[in-house]
């Protein structure tokens, strides 16, 4: 069996649910420590769990990423367990959906905290110690909503616009030190929220896909294991659309 990651430590933010945990759990069975950071300390331990009775590794912190006293701390004791950080995936995010006349300046002003400055949190904290290993790969969830727009998210998009603008920065800065840094520009992908939108919808939405189907959080999980291996070894500064070709 190949397993592409093994050995590597990854931190995956906002690991507990839905993507981040499908990333968390392909990567774990590529042979990677998957560390799970989320807000919620129950959904933490369910996701580690989870993954230990699959017979992989896994370990997890209750976290918050617009702090980044708190992240700050978080990474050391991650660097100190395992003595490296091979891998940081920036997929914690959220929204707060609303035309713009409407929209309150609390949820633009939330969604960019997480999305944006939670990534950039991350980042800046992860680098210190990859600079010093001279190696590592930071992935970020973006969203194809990032590149296109779409009415009613002025707030998500300006936020997910702006991670594909830090990858791109980030992976100028970064490269001369072996760090690669990629951004995932997911479709529309079946998840718990996408799960509660009415099948007229759905339906509605796959019609445009030309693959003609949601995606699967494993397909975004595969590009992410993908992406952080050795196979990726000269991909640095991307963003890699998982769309089903959404948007060409």
């Amino acid at each position: 069996m190949c397993r592409k990651l093994e050995g590597k430590v990854a931190i995956i933010t906002g690991g507990a649910r839905g993507i981040g945990f499908s990333i968390a759990e392909c990567f774990s069975s590529n042979g990677a420590i998957s560390v799970i950071i989320d807000l919620e300390q129950e959904a933490v331990d369910e996701a580690v769990q989870m993954i230990d009775d699959a017979g992989f590794s896994a370990v997890g912190f209750a976290g918050d990423v617009t702090n980044p006293d708190s992240i700050a701390e978080i990474f050391k004791e991650i660097h100190k367990e395992f003595e490296k950080i091979d891998i940081l995936v920036n997929n914690a995010g959220i929204t707060r959906d609303g035309l713009i006349m409407k929209m309150k300046e609390s949820d633009w002003d939330v969604v960019l905290n997480v999305n944006l400055k939670g990534t950039f949190n991350c980042t800046q904290k992860v680098c210190r110690f990859m600079m010093k290993q001279r190696s590592g790969v930071i992935l970020n969830i973006t969203s194809v909503i990032g590149i296109m727009g779409n009415a009613g998210q002025a707030n998500y998009a300006a936020s997910k616009g702006g991670v594909i603008a830090l990858t791109k920065s980030s992976a100028k800065e970064f490269a001369s030190r072996g760090i690669r840094v990629n951004a995932i520009a997911p479709g529309f992908i079946k998840t718990e929220m996408t799960d509660k939108l009415p099948k007229e919808v759905v339906d509605k939405y796959s019609e445009v896909i030309p693959l003609l189907r949601m995606g699967l959080p494993k397909d975004v999980a595969n590009m992410c294991v993908f992406l952080a291996s050795d196979e990726a070894n000269y991909v640095t500064g991307q963003v890699i659309q998982v769309d089903g070709g959404l948007i060409m």
